[in-house]
């Protein structure tokens, strides 16, 4: 079976279905396909290392992992990202699963508080990962990174800067550029989640209604560029101007698919962080109620004794 090349870059010879979209294809360029088994074997080894120290680890967190670098696999490890090169609609799916639904669940997963309990600590080179690891969490370079004056900017930009500029181009007319821009994709995505999902220690916190705001922000932003992609009347990106011939596919049609495909795909992860935010939002609630009452049982309502006392001298003191 010949398979084309598309600019140094693999394009399988058939045209797409879903049987064939997730037949496994790697090459030298299957950098993110290849890094998705390794960090699903590192992850799985830190969860038996901990298991086998006496701590447990959420199986649901673990679920959370598994599926993060499955969807990093599906989308970059198989014939689907052949069919990214020439189909606007495949990629901006390949698009939206690498910026809103892998970093979730990765997030999800909290990967660095598994890091922090498992590396050794200590001094000297044992320890100097872990280290590495807490001082690039506290680091100036962490916090600019984090901040929302950076992270949603960059969210944005990366529809708005990407397709609307002559950047998409160049990026897929090489395979190293191609794999710079999925990276992106996903580094943008854990950015903007990370202190909104807020599993792991992030270099800065929000309040709960902080993060609901944050995660709002760019919502009418992504829900325009789909309208914008979907509305246009010619093609916005060359790339995909002229499809292998013969699969009967229209340039045109095949973008607006890819705007109705960003337009879908917005309301999806809202609605699942929104759950996560809401969720540990009660269960901050429970814990701070939980706290005082340990502690009015601590103290034997101490406060409230106290309280009572200083009531009553009052009412003496206004009688006298």
């Amino acid at each position: 079976m010949d398979h084309g090349h598309h600019s140094g870059m693999w394009v399988p010879d058939q045209p797409p279905t879903w049987a064939r979209m997730f037949v496994p294809h790697l090459d030298a360029w299957s950098v993110l396909a290849v890094l998705s088994v390794v960090g699903l074997l590192v992850y799985l080894g830190a969860v038996v290392r901990l298991r086998r120290s006496g701590v447990a680890w959420p199986w649901w967190r673990v679920l959370a992992w598994i599926g993060g670098t499955a969807s990093l696999f599906a989308v970059t490890g198989t014939w689907l990202n052949g069919y990214s090169m020439v189909l606007f609609s495949v990629h901006m799916t390949q698009h939206m699963v690498l910026s809103l639904i892998t970093p979730l669940l990765l997030l999800l997963a909290a990967p660095v508080t598994l890091a922090l309990r498992t590396l050794p600590r200590g001094s000297g080179a044992a320890g100097a990962p872990r280290a590495l690891l807490l001082n690039g969490l506290h680091s100036r370079v962490a916090r600019f990174l984090a901040s929302p004056l950076f992270s949603i900017p960059l969210f944005i930009a990366s529809l708005y800067g990407v397709y609307f500029t002559p950047l998409f181009d160049a990026l897929m007319s090489n395979p190293a550029g191609h794999q710079l821009m999925l990276a992106h994709f996903v580094v943008t995505g854990l950015l903007f989640f990370g202190p909104i999902v807020a599993q792991d220690p992030w270099p800065r916190t929000l309040s709960h209604p902080g993060r609901m705001l944050e995660l709002f922000l760019p919502v009418p932003f992504h829900a325009f560029f789909g309208v914008a992609i979907m509305m246009a009347g010619s093609l916005v990106v060359d790339t995909f101007a002229q499809p292998p011939a013969g699969w009967g596919i229209d340039p045109l049609r095949d973008q607006g698919e890819a705007g109705g495909i960003v337009w879908a795909f917005g309301e999806l992860p809202t609605v699942l962080v929104l759950a996560v935010v809401f969720f540990s939002w009660a269960n901050s609630d429970d814990r701070r109620a939980k706290a005082l009452d340990r502690a009015a049982d601590r103290t034997g309502d101490a406060e409230l004794v106290a309280y009572n006392a200083r009531l009553r001298a009052l009412a003496e003191h206004s009688k006298s």
